[in-house]
């Protein structure tokens, strides 16, 4: 069940102190605006009647990737406290900022997830990440940080996970996505300073921006649900069978080379063979410019959306199928 409809305010959140059995609606405060009033992060707890692990939940770190909150939605809808083993923490929009303005950054037009760990006592974006580290994503044991495509972009249901570490590869192939991208966290994300702190972390892309996409949300629903089964912190349940995902060791994004109007062939989620043409680019007037053909055999991962394209603008993100054989065969 859940309490009233008017959430507790918070500094931090504090596990152990979240009353059993309850789905708690909270507001952690992580800064001030310039008029002194406190910007707070959402985020729903759920503490089960049986001692686990804490499995922290992140939506919206980028503010116009939105796919993500539909599923933390239905997640603590449909999770039994009774049968609970440990605590769900879903953060349900991290970057507050940007999700208020409609828009992919920070205020300080900074990438919130290549901020973390964050520096305290630093500019905006670094100390809303100290805090936001700090004040939650510390107390978990488990991260699943929840992102979609960027705008003008679209995205396959896929998963980024560091492939040498057992726990998050279970975590990655349990998801079930089309494609698992080999990618150990180096760049200042919130799964890298997750994984630092000791948590098995990964990020899951679902769809499209700007969207609630309820087939995109339901396939990531499955997913965490069957994580949390197979690691006993909900009752272990059936899943259907699926394909095997294609596991890439390594991905690359093309980029134009001349500027215009510009058309990607292949679906995402296409496999593609070296040399076959992908995208067309065109001038204002409608005259061929260049074509643009895939340097290896791949999956298309993700591609963009926008035709207007200046020089160094994304074509598509395609993931190496030629380890896929190979590691099959470790």
């Amino acid at each position: 069940m859940y309490l009233p409809i008017h959430p507790q305010r918070a500094s931090k959140l504090d596990v152990e102190r979240l009353q059993p059995g309850v789905v708690h609606r909270l507001f952690v405060d992580l800064a001030e605006d310039g008029l002194g009033l406190p910007v707070s992060v959402p985020v729903l707890a759920l503490r089960g009647k049986r001692p686990g692990p804490v499995v922290v939940l992140t939506a919206a770190m980028h503010g116009d990737e939105v796919n993500g909150i539909p599923v933390l939605h239905k997640l603590f809808a449909r999770t039994d406290p009774a049968t609970l083993r440990g605590t769900l923490i879903g953060v349900i929009v991290v970057n507050i900022p940007g999700f208020l303005a409609h828009r992919r950054m920070f205020t300080d037009r900074a990438d919130l997830n290549h901020r973390m760990p964050g520096v305290e006592n630093s500019d905006e974006a670094n100390s809303y990440a100290a805090r936001f580290i700090e004040r939650i994503v510390s107390k978990g044991d488990y991260l699943f940080d929840l992102h979609t495509a960027s705008a003008g972009r679209v995205n396959c249901l896929y998963v980024r996970a560091n492939m040498d570490e057992p726990t998050s590869a279970r975590m990655a192939r349990l998801q079930r996505p089309h494609v698992i991208l080999h990618d150990p966290p180096t760049d200042g994300t919130l799964r890298g300073a997750a994984s630092d702190l000791g948590l098995h972390a990964i990020t899951l892309e679902i769809g499209d921006p700007r969207l609630f996409q309820p087939r995109f949300v339901r396939h990531a629903l499955v997913g965490i649900r069957a994580v949390l089964s197979a690691e006993n912190i909900i009752p272990r349940r059936k899943t259907a069978e699926v394909p095997d995902p294609l596991i890439c060791r390594s991905s690359a994004w093309m980029y134009t080379t001349h500027g215009g109007l510009l058309t990607v062939l292949p679906d995402v989620g296409a496999v593609v063979e070296a040399g076959e043409t992908v995208a067309r680019l065109t001038n204002i007037f409608g005259d061929p410019v260049h074509s643009y053909t895939a340097p290896l055999r791949g999956v298309v991962i993700g591609k963009s959306t926008d035709p207007v394209s200046p020089t160094g603008s994304r074509v598509l993100h395609l993931g190496r199928l030629d380890a896929v054989e190979s590691e099959a065969s470790e």
